[in-house]
């Protein structure tokens, strides 16, 4: 069995995050909770959950994100599958055995967890998360002629791919920058289908209108950015 590690971004989810702990299969070898600034009891009871607990003081998704990174390119035993999981107990974590499949059979080195409509929850996605996955993944089909239909957070890939991608994206545009640069790297990818339900608490980015505002710009923003690198 190859070496499946897990981050989790979290912000103020203390009560969702011990769930999703709890619901990760027993054969994931680390799972790594980086607290992004939390004003609550989320990295103490990660930690009594079992979780490798890190501190980042930015806020943002892919401030989180990169914290881990750094933090497991750093462990001698470094994952050859790395998945990366919301903390907000939308996501079903059991599920990851059906998200890493494609990469242990050898048929793609990136996968999406697809939040597909007949396995989510009524209600889990707002309709601008609704709209706004389906304009970026309308504009990557017709730019990159790419086969995406979410930027589902659920994600697998292998830890050589994500070291290729350098990915540097601090906050909303994290997992958009990602499936660009596999699309501009010419790496093979899948998605799955996936359960989705309604989270644990307010959504700090589609719960405000800024946040909502601020992430859809970022997204369309990458988006046009790399096809215009691409282009020159």
């Amino acid at each position: 069995m190859p070496i499946i590690k897990v981050i989790i971004p979290a912000f103020n989810e203390e009560k969702s995050i011990v769930k999703v702990i709890a619901e990760i299969p027993d054969f994931v070898e680390e799972v790594v909770v980086v607290n992004n600034n939390s004003t609550d009891q989320t990295a103490q009871v990660a930690a009594n959950a079992g979780a490798t607990v890190l501190k980042e003081k930015s806020k943002g998704y892919g401030y989180a994100c990169l914290k881990g990174i750094d933090y497991l390119s750093q462990e001698q035993n470094k994952p050859d599958i790395l998945v990366f999981l919301d903390g907000d107990y939308s996501d079903y974590p059991q599920e990851l055995t059906k998200v890493i499949q494609p990469i242990l059979e050898d048929k793609a080195d990136f996968v999406v967890g697809a939040r597909v409509k007949v396995l989510r929850e009524r209600g889990s996605l707002t309709p601008q998360q609704v709209f706004g996955n389906w304009l970026a993944c309308f504009l990557m089909k017709l730019l990159y002629r790419s086969n995406f239909t979410d930027l589902g957070p659920f994600r697998a890939i292998r830890w050589e791919t994500l070291e290729k991608l350098k990915m540097r994206d601090k906050t909303y545009g994290w997992t958009v920058e990602m499936q660009l640069k596999v699309l501009r790297q010419k790496i093979t990818y899948q998605e799955v289908p996936v359960s989705y339900k309604k989270r644990i608490g307010v959504s700090k980015v589609s719960g405000t209108v800024k946040g909502t505002i601020f992430a859809g710009m970022k997204i369309i923003g990458w988006i046009f950015k790399h096809y215009l690198s691409k282009k020159n």
